[in-house]
Order: structure tokens, then C-alpha cells, then sequence
């Protein structure tokens, strides 16, 4: 399907929506099962496609250079698609197995940086080529690494992907692990997220200023419940916030969540939408507010960027936006997409130094408007919610939302919205 349109005609949205398994502590939870050899139990995985990627490589077996010797073969490839946290993790993940393995991606991850990541595999001990591009995927991995060292530096503002990938193997090196992160930290609740969850299998750590250690030990036998995903419950809170009514209950969420994102309930507290935790989820609701708060920051929680900005575009609220950085590096230049989308009703994203502004002096909004997705999921969900201002919306390459919501237009229909040619 190339294309779906959205149209609504309720006034006043209502519903129950059951969402998926966070992707986030999912695909963490996925390689602490691998390296625990099972005994990390892991419940209500999500559907994501990112995970299903992930899920399908660590449960396929992988040649070792025992069964190969003496045989003249090839690296075996294992390719990861678009999933950019699978790359990251099982890049960590290989480096420790008995295997000779090439990891591949899409095109778009050929352009995704792993540099950092590597180069500080290879001072543990890791062996990684670059059979193409210098400092991009494809690597060829040879392990399992002979530790040279416990004590390596890495970059903490670029990705915390690349901290956690380090985390989740630190317990299964013979030396075990003393991580020191150098400058501002980015998205620091995943980087909690992974020593929490890594707690939970029974890996103790220690976080003392820039320094995070984790010594040589054992996963114990446990069960990890995966909460629903607050990345995928942000697109509901901004339908809600463009909204004349709304009212919905999304089950299973707490409000002590793992998840940097659910950050959200803060952020969409300014656009008049309460959040109630009881009955074992959050009800949100959108009451009578005056949009007033003008900047933003997204240092914590980077994947809910697009969501308020298009809500605060939607609204002509000139804010401005911190914490952009890894917004280039993502699934598209986020950034360049933003701008280039919002444009088409009249609104400018500004980049001044290290921040990003509103000019909504020329917002419009057509009869119908075409919004292309960069093959980003999150460019899908984030601008869908527009169909509140429009009489027709089209979103292009609408199956892209399966990176990490796969029922996200069924769930649109569900709460009122009409969608034609829906994938």
C-alpha cells in the first residue's frame, strides 16, 4: 500500500486502547534472555517489527568457526533491516559469541554511524571489520573477544544505544566492565532503563558521576513483564491534544515507568490533557488550557520530538525545541523531514546553534495535505493526528508504523477516525 488517507468526523474521541509491548525494554530484554541462555523469562514481547527482527536472529542458530573448520566458507549474514537498536545491540551481542558473522542493514542504515560503538568493542578486545564504509555498517564480527581491558571511555552524548549495547554484555566479560561516559549524557532514562531491567535478572551495578562498573556475574533465573509502550501511547496523547474532546484509557501503563517516554504525561500536561493512573493503566483526558510553556527539551526523551512539535505547529504555538541532537542519526534525518512536512502548511522549523523554532506565521491548513514518511514510523504517527484540522489526510508509505506500532491505523479506527486503503 502506497498511501492511506485519514478523515474524522467525531467531534468528541473516546476509547480503550490496548498497545503493544514497549520496544525499548523489549529488545533489552531479548538479548538478556540470549546471554542468560534462558533463564531470563520474558512476557508480553512486543509486536513490533523491530523486535520481531531481533527475536527471529537470536533464535536462529549461527555457524561457529568449530563446525567450520577445515571448510572454506563465507561470514554468515545476519541482516537487521532497518531496526537500528537490534544493530547496536546484537554488534555487542556477536562480539562475544563463537561466530563469524557480517551484520547488514537497509540502505538508510549504511548511514547510521557506528564508530563509536566499535571502537570501543575493539579496546575491549573485540575483533570488527568494515567491509564497505569506514565507520558504517556492514561489520564483519569475529568472536568471541579476548578481553584486554575492563576500563574503556566512550562518547555519552551521541547515543545512549551505544551505552547500553556496552551494559548488556558488561556482566558476561571475564572482567567484567567500568564504563566512563564523557560529556552530557543524552537520553538518560534508557541507559537507567538497561540497569534496571539488567537488575531485575539479578546484574548489580555501580554509578558513581560519569562512571557506571558492572562486575563479572550471572543472570539469575527471572521473569521480566514488559510494560506497554508510552512511545506508542505519545500519538494518543496528541490526538487528544488536538482534539475539541477526547477521552481515553490506555490499559497497563503505570505512571513509574521504565520508559524515558513516558516523560509525555509532563510535556502534554502544558496542552490541558490530565492523566489518571487507576484500573490498572492511565486514563487521559483533554480539559480547557492555554497552550503557555515555550521551550522544550528532548535531551531525555528524543523519540517524542516529532509528536510535539507537529501538536505545537497544529496549534501556531511558536516554541522552541533543545535536545534535538540525535534527531540526524535516526531512521531519516528527522530534522531535514520536519522541516520539509511542516513547510506544506505554512510552518518553518528554525535551527539557531543547538536549537530549533517555530515560525507559524503562515500556518494554513489545505482540504488535503500529503505527508511523506522517509520510511520513519515515527514521521507516520506523528503527523496522522493533523486529520483533527483537515477534511482529508494523506500519509505515504503508511506501513512503515510496523517498525514499532503495528496496529496503530486498526486502533485509529477504532477510536472514530476513518481510514481508506488501510494497510
Amino acid at each position: 500500500m502506497n498511501s492511506v488517507n485519514i478523515a474524522i468526523e467525531k467531534k468528541h474521541l473516546k476509547g480503550t486502547i490496548h498497545l503493544t509491548g514497549s520496544k525499548s525494554e523489549s529488545n533489552r530484554a531479548l538479548i538478556m534472555q540470549a546471554l542468560s541462555t534462558g533463564l531470563v523469562k520474558v512476557q508480553n514481547l512486543s509486536q513490533a517489527a523491530d523486535t520481531v527482527t531481533l527475536h527471529k536472529i537470536l533464535n536462529t542458530p549461527h555457524p561457529t568457526p568449530h563446525n567450520l573448520q577445515h571448510t572454506p566458507h563465507t561470514p554468515h549474514l545476519i541482516n537487521v533491516g532497518p531496526a537500528g537498536t537490534a544493530m547496536r545491540f546484537l554488534t555487542a551481542f556477536f562480539c562475544l559469541q563463537s561466530a563469524e558473522i557480517i551484520l547488514i542493514g537497509s540502505d538508510r542504515m549504511k548511514q547510521r554511524p557506528m564508530g563509536i560503538l566499535v571502537n570501543a568493542l575493539r579496546e575491549l578486545g573485540a575483533e570488527i571489520e568494515y567491509p564497505e564504509k569506514e565507520g558504517y555498517p556492514p561489520l564483519k564480527i569475529t568472536g568471541p573477544l579476548k578481553q584486554k581491558t575492563a576500563i574503556i571511555s566512550i562518547q555519552g552524548d551521541v547515543s545512549s544505544q551505544y551505552i547500553s549495547a556496552l551494559l548488556l554484555i558488561a556482566s558476561s566479560l571475564p572482567q567484567g566492565l567500568e564504563l566512563i561516559m564523557e560529556g552530557e549524557l543524552t537520553s538518560k532514562p534508557y541507559v537507567e532503563m538497561t540497569l534496571a531491567m539488567l537488575e531485575q535478572a539479578g546484574i548489580k551495578h555501580q554509578w558513581n558521576e560519569n562512571t557506571i562498573s558492572i562486575g563479572n556475574q550471572s543472570f539469575r533465573a527471572s521473569n521480566i513483564y514488559i510494560e506497554p509502550d508510552w512511545s506508542a501511547a505519545s500519538y494518543w496523547y496528541a490526538i487528544a491534544a488536538l482534539s475539541t474532546e477526547a477521552e481515553f484509557f490506555l490499559p497497563g501503563l503505570n505512571g513509574y515507568s521504565l520508559q524515558g517516554d513516558s516523560k509525555i504525561t509532563e510535556i502534554m500536561a502544558n496542552f490541558g490533557i490530565t492523566s489518571q493512573f487507576k484500573d490498572g493503566g492511565v486514563y487521559l483526558k483533554k480539559e480547557g488550557k492555554n497552550l503557555e510553556r515555550k521551550i522544550f527539551d528532548f535531551k531525555d526523551c528524543p523519540d517524542l520530538a516529532q509528536t510535539v512539535i507537529v501538536c505545537c505547529a497544529a496549534l501556531g504555538h511558536n516554541a522552541t525545541f533543545t535536545g534535538l541532537e540525535t534527531l540526524k542519526i535516526k531512521e531519516t534525518d528527522r530534522i531535514k523531514a520536519l522541516q520539509t512536512e511542516l513547510a506544506k502548511m505554512g510552518v518553518h522549523l528554525i535551527e539557531k546553534n543547538l536549537s530549533y523554532k517555530l515560525d507559524c506565521s503562515e500556518l494554513h491548513f489545505p482540504d488535503k495535505l500529503s505527508i511523506d514518511t522517509y520510511d520513519d514510523h515515527r514521521m507516520a504517527m506523528a503527523f496522522a493526528p493533523l486529520a483533527l484540522f483537515m477534511r482529508s489526510l494523506e500519509i505515504e508509505n503508511p506501513q512503515v508504523v510496523e517498525k514499532s506500532y503495528p496496529n496503530f491505523w486498526k486502533d485509529l479506527e477504532k477510536a472514530g477516525f476513518i481510514i481508506d486503503d488501510r494497510p
